[in-house]
């Protein structure tokens, strides 16, 4: 088991698009659907896996292109390590006041490493000033607990 994390930061409208975080269905609209959903499917199905719009199931980061990944450890503790490193960098950018805690930060980390070391995966994401958001995750692979069907990028 090892794991792969991965940071995106953009503007919050980019991110509450939601249609664009989801993997497209695997069966197009059907014939005679309105046209919007039917050019709304091909723009998911040709982008969801290029994008570097974080999706909403963590899991679905082990379809993005390898070259997203920003680190690999075996390890739990290091991949949450970094999750900590992170979350220390973007720190006086957090929006709210309440999300600079460092105690409750250290307890993420904590709470991050015992859940990597059971096989799950991990998500945080926080508002940043002007309106931003930032999305960290680490994903589980070989096999991914909840979709044990992904392979890990660049397999």
């Amino acid at each position: 088991m090892h794991h792969h994390a991965y940071l995106w930061t953009g503007p919050k409208e980019r991110f509450d698009d939601e249609a664009m975080r989801r993997p497209p269905r695997p069966d197009p609209p059907p014939a005679g659907s309105r046209p919007e959903l039917i050019e709304r499917y091909r723009q998911v199905a040709a982008e969801f896996r290029t994008s570097d719009l974080p999706p909403l199931e963590t899991a679905y980061w082990l379809l993005k292109p390898r070259s997203l990944v920003r680190g690999t450890w075996d390890e739990a503790k290091e991949a949450a390590a970094w999750l900590g490193e992170r979350l220390a960098e973007y720190t006086p950018r957090f929006a709210l006041e309440g999300d600079r805690d460092t105690a409750r930060l250290a307890r993420l980390v904590d709470s991050a490493a015992e859940r990597l070391r059971s096989g799950a995966d991990v998500s945080y994401g926080c508002y940043l000033e002007r309106p931003s958001y930032l999305s960290l995750a680490v994903v589980t692979c070989s096999p991914n607990r909840a979709v044990p069907e992904l392979a890990c990028p660049g397999a």
